[in-house]
């Protein structure tokens, strides 16, 4: 009987994780980082097409995988058993979909009231949009985020899909698995989660609020913290690299301009001035390379450190001297976040085919009955 083996503060809690796209595998890869086994449904033609060989896609590390033809009543009835079994199911269909299939929350809650069955979507489970396509930057230009990001008189400019499929999907799916299996503790019974990208974007600015409402936050491009203000920006170097700014605090700034050599700036708090100011603090940081700037700000207070490359980040002394990043089978990658002091360290090897489901609740019999017929690869 193959049983996977796991450490860490979710050892013992199992995940199916039905396949699909950015915050479903997101999610999944986050329990299993802190010691869940994730196993991961994907359609039997996908298995079959690649064979045996383990996915290297990181958001899959340390789950097993195994394919299923959910469009199949022996693959529905094989799913609720393994389901039967499980701590969590991970689904990230349109609303409806799991229903027409036959392993929605009822239809798995009736097989195992204790199942904590997460649903991610981009709309959300109901409301005018929710069978309605669309990608991560509709959600977040719905939500409202999207209308901040970016400079002055520019357009709206997401910041990847990093907004709406993993900070406002992936992880805030992650985030309520976790509030529903605290509370079948004390409840015994499971919870459906609903967690929609438009829900979670819309939190991640909740600090912004009060301003927006108050008149104090201004258009994009024109406020402290969204590159208006010259003191939280970047600037480019004399050899095409950058640097970050973020010498919001006087003592901060007061420590930068003097390390800069800089002298008679224009008044930093005179928003007028900030053209200048800008124009001044871009002509200075154009005159030496990047890696002069590092030198002069190493060790201070200044609050100015260099923009890295995706490629460097690995080399960085800081992000080396804690382990920030791990190369699994020969793919680098970030190590599992956050880090939870004196918990052995996971397996994040790439995701392998689970040979045998018996630990699953699947009785051998009928594995080979529906490896047989293809049902189940």
């Amino acid at each position: 009987m193959e049983r996977v083996t796991r450490s860490g503060p979710l050892a013992g809690v199992r995940v199916l994780e039905l396949a699909g796209l950015a915050p479903g595998p997101f999610a999944g890869m986050m329990l299993a980082d802190h010691g869940a086994e994730v196993l991961r449904i994907e359609r039997a033609a996908a298995v079959t097409a690649e064979k045996s060989k383990p996915r290297r896609e990181v958001m899959d590390r340390g789950k097993r995988t195994i394919g299923l033809d959910l469009k199949s009543p022996e693959g529905v009835a094989a799913f609720k058993e393994l389901a039967r079994g499980a701590d969590v199911v991970i689904e990230v269909y349109r609303p409806g979909v799991a229903e027409r299939l036959g392993i929605g929350p009822a239809d798995l809650h009736a097989v195992n009231p204790r199942l904590v069955y997460g649903r991610m979507t981009g709309w959300g489970q109901e409301g005018p949009l929710a069978s309605t396509a669309a990608h991560d930057i509709n959600y977040v230009a719905v939500s409202g985020v999207l209308s901040m990001l970016g400079r002055e008189d520019e357009r709206p400019t997401p910041p990847i899909n990093i907004l709406g499929d993993f900070a406002g999907g992936g992880l805030m799916l992650a985030y309520g698995v976790l509030l529903a299996l605290i509370e079948r503790e004390r409840t015994g019974e499971g919870r459906v989660v609903d967690a929609a990208m438009i829900d979670g974007a819309a939190t991640l600015v909740a600090m912004f609020y009060n301003g927006i409402q108050d008149g104090l936050w201004g258009p994009r491009g024109t406020n402290l913290l969204d590159t208006g203000a010259p003191m939280y920006d970047t600037y480019e170097t004399a050899d095409g690299g950058f640097v970050s700014v973020g010498a919001l605090e006087p003592r901060f700034w007061a420590e930068m301009v003097s390390l800069m050599g800089l002298s008679g700036l224009p008044d930093r708090d005179d928003r007028s001035q900030w053209p200048e100011l800008r124009r001044r603090l871009a002509e200075a940081f154009g005159s030496r390379t990047r890696a002069e700037w590092e030198a002069v700000f190493e060790g201070s207070d200044a609050c100015v450190f260099p923009v890295l490359e995706m490629a460097e980040a690995a080399d960085h002394p800081h992000n080396r001297a804690r382990g920030m990043f791990v190369e699994v089978d020969g793919v680098r990658q970030p190590a599992p976040a956050p880090r939870l002091l004196g918990v052995p360290e996971q397996d994040l090897s790439p995701a392998t085919r689970l040979a045998d489901l018996s630990s699953w609740g699947l009785p051998p019999e009928t594995q080979a009955r529906l490896r047989e017929t293809g049902v189940l690869v």
